[in-house]
């Protein structure tokens, strides 16, 4: 069973406005797909899509094997909540946790024992490099570390599926390659990645590359 399957997708937004045209790929464990195109090409749909955060309007998306279409409200918040990790461009932490605060927040939703998340806060922090880092604020660290931390709230949890929008666009080339690197370890340790980037070098790290054009799929490398 594989983590995504996108089959034959398309999603129309006020009835008529194409975004997506019948789309088809996957992601298996233990790889990273990029995602590439130019803006307004469909990337952040489909990443919405596979997210649960969003349903095609044709077609299907499946996560674990589930169809989203098939899901209830709850059950997709589930899915979102336990099988998806997901890595921003701006980071998105909450200024008023520390990052190890930040970086529980998943387990947290899950209602998992204290000392589980200790544990797992600090084996993602370390997964990282920045376990030196639990106790500070955001607003007291790096644009790379916070993306670090990022990733670390994105894996605590063990999801299925990773998806990263545009990982490395708000860091120097330097802090971007120290994140491409630890995406690179992630997918060979197991973790299924689909990452949206406008970056040849990030996706030159990938397995495979889907470009995509006019929300249609126009090559698959």
């Amino acid at each position: 069973m594989q983590p995504v399957r996108v089959i034959a997708a398309s999603k129309r937004y006020d009835g008529d406005v194409l975004v997506l045209d019948d789309v088809s790929f996957e992601v298996r464990p233990g790889e990273l797909v990029a995602l590439l195109g130019p803006s307004g090409c469909g990337k952040s749909t489909l990443l919405n899509l596979v997210g649960c955060i969003d349903l095609p309007t044709a077609g299907e998306v499946s996560i674990d094997g589930r169809s989203t279409n098939a899901l209830t409200d709850d059950e997709l918040t589930q899915v979102r909540r336990d099988r998806i990790g997901t890595i921003f461009q701006f980071f998105n932490l909450l200024p008023t946790l520390t990052i190890a605060q930040n970086v529980a927040l998943p387990l947290v939703l899950q209602r998992r024992p204290a000392a589980e998340v200790d544990a797992r806060v600090l084996r993602a922090l370390k997964s990282v490099g920045i376990e030196g880092k639990a106790g500070s604020a955001p607003g007291q660290v790096s644009g790379g570390q916070l993306q670090r931390a990022a990733i670390a709230r994105a894996i605590v949890h063990d999801p299925a599926i990773l998806l990263a929008d545009e990982p490395t666009g708000n860091l120097d080339s330097t802090n971007g390659i120290l994140v491409l690197d630890i995406l690179r370890a992630l997918a060979d340790g197991g973790q299924a990645i689909l990452m949206a980037t406008h970056s040849s070098e990030a996706a030159a790290r990938a397995d495979r590359r889907i470009h995509l054009r006019d929300g249609r799929i126009e090559s698959i490398e």
